[in-house]
């Protein structure tokens, strides 16, 4: 039996067994580990927290990107915010529209370890339509206008390098940066664990764009094993696609469908309760 390691965060956690430390260091933003697994592949931790695993970070990485791209009739100009594993490139690729791929990652580091330990994500770097920009989420939207079709916030919990990505003053942004028919997708947390950061988003939401559309991932490796996305636009139905992968990117798909598109905006009770509060 190898070690295992938890996520623990209040009243809540999450324990993997791993069979070795493939890689430890300390950047000038967060701790960065990885662990090879006893199940679930490889494992990245930011500052104790889980990333991914490869056992199920299709899961995560198909709809944070399939949910705003297929809710636009034709991306070309994409922008992530984080995402330095490379796993949303790797799905924002798949879409034969998109021109161009900024992405946008504080850390060098991350982007260095997961192109020498996790391949399987890191390929996303490797399309020509990618262009890297190491810097601050929020200072890189700051000068943007009218430039992106689809934004994607592929960010950490909303603490430590996170902690900017969660606020109003960054949603304004975003808005300003994409163009009027664009959609925005970003990490949302737990619909279990974080009710109070999905309200904050929710208002930060509604007041600049009118709508607020909360979808839900089953994602195992996470605590409570689910995840959201906030999905907006300001002229678009995200909830339902305008396009539909055809047989050759359906072959490569393991979660998204159109179905489990229109599915992921649907509540359990509680949720659509605690939302209706705002």
């Amino acid at each position: 039996m190898g070690e295992w390691i938890s996520e623990v965060g209040p009243s809540f956690g999450f324990t993997v067994e791993t069979t070795e430390h493939l890689y430890t260091a300390r950047s000038p933003y967060q701790q960065i580990d990885i662990y090879q697994t006893a199940h679930c592949g490889k494992l990245m931790l930011l500052d104790g927290i889980i990333q991914f695993t490869e056992y199920d970070e299709f899961a995560y990485q198909e709809m944070l990107a399939h949910l705003p791209l297929f809710a636009h009739p034709c991306p070309e100009r994409v922008l992530v915010i984080g995402g330095g594993d490379g796993g949303i490139l790797r799905e924002i690729a798949k879409h034969d529209c998109v021109k161009r791929i900024d992405l946008c990652e504080i850390d060098a580091m991350v982007i260095e370890a997961a192109k020498k330990f996790v391949p399987s994500m890191s390929c996303g770097f490797d399309d020509p339509r990618v262009a890297v920009h190491i810097a601050d989420g929020s200072k890189f939207v700051a000068d943007k206008e009218s430039e992106y079709d689809v934004i994607i916030v592929d960010s950490t919990d909303p603490v430590g390098p996170g902690e900017s990505l969660f606020n109003a003053e960054f949603y304004s942004k975003m808005k300003r940066a994409l163009k009027p028919d664009g959609v925005i997708a970003s990490q949302s947390e737990s619909i279990y664990l974080h009710p109070a950061v999905i309200k904050r988003l929710m208002r930060i939401n509604l007041d600049l764009f009118g709508s607020y559309n909360y979808a839900l991932m089953l994602v195992p490796t996470y605590p409570t094993g689910t995840i959201g996305a906030s999905v907006v636009s300001c002229s678009r139905d995200v909830k339902n696609p305008v396009r539909e992968p055809d047989a050759s990117m359906r072959a490569k798909l393991r979660y998204y469908t159109p179905a489990i598109h229109r599915a992921s905006f649907v509540l359990p009770k509680f949720a659509e309760d605690f939302l209706k509060e705002v």
